[in-house]
């Protein structure tokens, strides 16, 4: 496949502005409820630290307690299945279905499930999933993937939901108002939900000393396909164990806040064993994660609870869209972990990162993010899978910062340039910059000459 070009889908994005103007303020509003509501804690870097000393052990130990946790999950009469690649982790959960004759299931949000393309799987065998969590059911409508991976269709505007349910569900085209387009949703679902034959669910929490998953929403559509249907199917990655239920207390509280700001998820659902009379499945996926396990300079990247709070103060996600990275996994935690599944096809992700170093302040369980960019980076060039204009803008950034000299000659060129390049040049397609900026004015000295001059004693 192509290399995904998040700059250029990313500038489609930037020419929309209201798209892009809602996308940005609902995010850095989401931002700014974080930062309240972590101030309001005075522990708060105490449970950062905590919950990212208890990640780090977790990972040094994982053999132990996914052991641990299938054991004590196989004693609640949970089914545990392992799959090593998505292929295995559709088939496992494509033969329990074909097993019990359904032809109908909804599921909650599920990264892991998305990661594999689960639904695409089973539709070409001749099952339906729905998709039971609001903005997940709306992007499904629309054939689109997520934008968030906590407010899947946060890039829409009200009129864009009102049009799309018209099409699809035969609603008003004209009424925009939220709570007629929720419930012309949970008019559709009601009726999926009276015919759906399984459910299948994400896990946030897997609770090695309990056997018990932790899944967290705000709509309820997780507890529903949890509860009514005979079957019930979860999916999670490898890294999701943590060691106690006591720790699942420290996660939650770090989860919700660090993601919309709110003091926690609508609804904290246990589940450590089946309904009566209902069967309870857990797949387990690998999917390269051993592999990162295994790399000392990123496995760190295995500690994310996929929160979403660095997207949401990225500059870059925050103007462009999730959908521009075109991956499961968007945003700066997107830039560090799709290259891990392709290489080649999301080698340019590293590169869409203004370095401001915000997604690594903001990590609830202190992700390096900033420095997996650069890893990342290193990699690219390494694998010969960089771009060739990156590569020479590399090499002459080399050239001119080997030396103050160099460097000095290149700050006088530029401020030449600003001041005797004539204004058509300057706001011309040449210079990107000027689409949405004016370009600044230009100063009377560098900072150098500045410099020399005040301390010319």
């Amino acid at each position: 496949m192509s290399q995904v070009n998040q700059v250029k889908n990313g500038a489609r994005f930037i020419k929309d502005i209201p798209h892009r103007e809602s996308h940005d303020r609902c995010l850095w509003n989401a931002r700014m409820r974080r930062d309240q509501t972590a101030q309001a804690i005075p522990e708060w870097e105490e449970m950062r630290d905590l919950a990212s000393q208890i990640k780090e052990h977790t990972l040094s130990h994982l053999d132990q307690y996914l052991e641990e946790f299938e054991n004590n999950a196989t004693a609640n009469g949970i089914h545990i299945h392992w799959a090593e690649t998505p292929e295995e982790h559709n088939e496992i959960i494509y033969q329990l279905l074909k097993q019990h004759n359904v032809t109908t299931a909804t599921t909650g949000k599920s990264m892991t499930m998305d990661e594999c393309d689960l639904r695409g799987y089973v539709e070409r065998r001749g099952m339906y999933i729905h998709e039971a969590d609001l903005g997940e059911c709306i992007q499904q409508l629309d054939n689109q993937m997520p934008d968030h991976i906590v407010v899947p269709a946060i890039h829409k505007l009200r009129q864009d939901v009102a049009t799309l349910f018209a099409k699809k569900l035969g609603s008003d085209p004209d009424i925009t108002d939220p709570h007629y387009l929720n419930g012309v949703m949970r008019a559709y679902m009601r009726k999926k939900y009276e015919k759906i034959e399984a459910g299948l669910c994400g896990v946030n929490f897997a609770i090695a000393e309990t056997g018990g998953i932790c899944v967290c929403s705000n709509e309820g559509d997780v507890d529903i396909s949890q509860v009514v249907p005979p079957l019930l199917i979860a999916s999670m990655g490898i890294e999701k164990v943590i060691p106690t239920l006591q720790d699942v207390a420290l996660y939650v509280r770090l989860l919700s806040r660090s993601a919309l700001g709110l003091d926690i998820t609508q609804y904290t659902t246990h589940i450590h064993h089946p309904q009566p009379g209902q069967e309870m499945h857990i797949v387990i996926l690998d999917n390269g994660r051993s592999k990162r396990l295994g790399a000392p300079d990123y496995w760190q990247v295995l500690k994310c609870i996929r929160c979403g709070a660095c997207m949401n103060t990225c500059p870059v996600f925050r103007r462009t869209s999730g959908l521009s990275y075109e991956a499961v996994y968007m945003g700066p935690i997107g830039c560090v972990l799709m290259p891990s599944y392709d290489l080649h096809r999301y080698a340019r992700l590293p590169y869409s990162c203004t370095h401001c170093g915000s997604c690594g302040d903001v990590c609830p369980i202190k992700v390096p993010i900033p420095e997996l960019i650069f890893y990342w980076r290193g990699v690219d060039v390494d694998k010969h899978q960089s771009e060739k204009v990156h590569d020479a803008e590399e090499t002459a950034a080399e050239l001119m910062l080997r030396s103050s000299k160099t460097l000095a000659m290149g700050e006088n060129m530029a401020l030449w340039a600003l001041r005797n390049l004539p204004q058509w040049l300057l706001d011309s397609g040449l210079n990107p910059w000027a689409d949405v900026h004016a370009n600044p004015e230009p100063p009377k000295e560098t900072f150098r000459e500045y410099y020399r001059r005040i301390n010319k004693g």
